[in-house]
């Protein structure tokens, strides 16, 4: 995961994170942070946070669903001006890129 900001971001990213780690995907205990889910997150010098994430699966049921309450739990943090989630498929999800954490969450430790 890369994380790219801009110089008076400081401290943002950690608050985007934190927000990132209340996200879940309703069929699996594990945050989307963890998971592995965040390709990418930028911001901007006004602010404004990019994130790039992608799903387990392009049929993943919350597919809909996931990536707008992403972008609006982000928006909601305090010092970003807006936000935005765009989804990709490229690389694909696999289990190699979700942390020890959540890896020994899901017994697969």
């Amino acid at each position: 995961m890369t994380i790219i900001r801009n110089e008076g971001a400081a401290g943002l990213d950690e608050k985007v994170i934190d927000v990132l780690k209340t996200c879940f995907d309703p069929e699996i205990p594990v945050n989307i942070y963890e998971l592995g889910l965040i390709y990418n997150i930028d911001i901007d010098p006004k602010d404004l946070v990019t994130i790039r994430m992608t799903l387990t699966s392009p049929m993943c049921p919350v597919a809909e669903t996931l990536p707008p309450n992403v972008e609006m739990k982000v928006r909601n943090v305090d010092g970003v001006s807006d936000a935005r989630v765009e989804v990709t498929w490229e690389p694909p999800w696999g289990p190699d890129k979700m942390t020890d954490a959540a890896k020994l969450t899901l017994n697969m430790m």
